[in-house]
C-alpha cells in the first residue's frame, strides 16, 4: 500500500495534505474529527486501491495539513475539499465520509453538487 502521489496543495490560505492510491474512478475519503487519512481509512485503502483512485485528504488542523486560526466548520472543510479537487483536476468524484467526515460530505453535496458522483 504505497501512494501513487502525495503532497500538499495550497487552498484557501493553507497547505492541505493529500494522498492518492490506485487508479480508476475517483473516490474521495474524508476522515472523522480528530483523525487523519490512514487512521480512518488504512484498511479501506488496502481493500479498494485496486478498484478506485482513492484520494485521501487531511482536513484543516488534522494530520499533516496546516492549522488555521478560523472556526472549523463542515462548510469550510467542504470548501477546502472542493478547492483541492480543483487543484488535482478532479471534475467529478464519489465521496466516503467517516463520522464527522460524513457531515463534510453532505456539505460538499449541498454546496458543490456538480462535483458529486455518489
Amino acid at each position: 500500500m504505497n501512494p501513487v502521489e502525495k503532497g500538499y496543495k495550497r487552498v484557501n490560505g493553507i497547505q492541505l495534505y493529500y494522498e492518492i492510491y490506485g487508479a480508476g474512478k475517483p473516490l474521495v475519503l474524508i476522515h472523522g474529527g480528530g483523525s487523519s487519512i490512514l487512521f480512518d481509512f488504512k484498511e479501506v485503502i488496502a481493500r479498494l486501491e485496486n478498484k478506485f483512485q482513492l484520494i485521501g485528504i487531511d482536513l484543516q488542523n488534522h494530520g499533516r495539513s496546516e492549522h488555521r486560526d478560523i472556526p472549523e466548520t463542515f462548510e469550510q472543510d467542504a470548501r477546502d475539499v472542493a478547492a483541492l479537487l480543483g487543484e488535482l483536476n478532479i471534475k467529478k468524484a464519489s465521496f466516503w465520509g467517516f463520522s464527522n467526515g460524513g457531515n463534510t460530505v453532505m456539505q460538499i453535496a449541498h454546496l458543490y453538487p456538480d462535483v458529486v458522483e455518489k
